[in-house]
């Protein structure tokens, strides 16, 4: 698995260096990105990965691939900061505890979780300045809030409908999904809160909020991908 996300990882680099003759991958629209913040069982990751796929029509004339960055984003955070690879277990969003970060001060067992967060937005900024990046989770929207080539996008939907996707998809009975549901969105709640100051739900925050569960993963991906091809519009010089 680790493997495979760096692979990942260092494709997406590689194809901004690899540009076809007589084109520039650095073109305006190839240089955009997509961070996505979203409720637990939403279908985030199916969103992203027809976004990616709906993106990709739009840029064939470039060598850039559209990526999703996921948990494939903390392998390169470990990747980029020289740091071993069992610290992925302590890195999930909101997972590593305060007296995890106490012992790692006196022991030097592991970085402090306030050491890696602002070397994942270190990561996160550069992979945004790239464009062709679908950043998932992570305080993206926070991080890049001030580069004008990144479109933010909520997605919700109902806890009943995300129960219900989350076991279907994942196997889980009603009430581990719910558990699952509730202490995700605690865990990323307080994420934001303690290393950002900000509230994850706050719709300011973002260009759009999409509820899956209205207009479908399909049609979320479609709708997100017409905003990024408008995004000079909202955002004028």
């Amino acid at each position: 698995m680790m493997n495979a996300s760096l692979d990942t990882c260092f494709s997406f680099i590689n194809s901004h260096s690899a540009a076809p003759a007589g084109h520039s991958v650095a073109e305006p629209f190839t240089r955009r990105a997509v961070t996505i913040s979203r409720q637990a069982g939403c279908g985030a990751i199916l969103v992203a990965q027809r976004l990616a796929n709906y993106l990709q029509q739009q840029t064939r004339h470039t060598e850039v691939k559209w990526t999703v960055f996921d948990r494939e984003l903390m392998d390169k955070v470990l990747a980029d900061h020289n740091l071993p690879t069992y610290l992925a277990k302590f890195l999930p969003e909101d997972r590593a505890s305060q007296v995890e970060d106490t012992l790692a001060d006196i022991f030097g067992v592991h970085p402090p979780t306030h050491t890696v967060v602002e070397q994942t937005a270190e990561t996160l900024l550069q992979l945004a300045g790239l464009g062709g990046a679908i950043i998932i989770g992570r305080a993206g929207n926070i991080v890049t809030a001030k580069l004008p080539n990144v479109l933010h996008v909520r997605l919700v939907a109902p806890l009943e409908d995300r129960i219900e996707r989350i076991c279907r998809d994942d196997h889980k009975s009603p009430d581990e999904a719910r558990r699952f549901c509730l202490e995700e969105e605690q865990a990323r709640t307080r994420y934001l809160k303690t290393y950002f100051h900000a509230d994850i739900n706050n719709a300011l925050l973002y260009h759009l909020v999409v509820n899956t569960s209205r207009v479908g993963c399909e049609n979320a991906a479609r709708i997100i991908g017409d905003a990024l091809l408008h995004l000079d519009e909202w955002n004028p010089a």
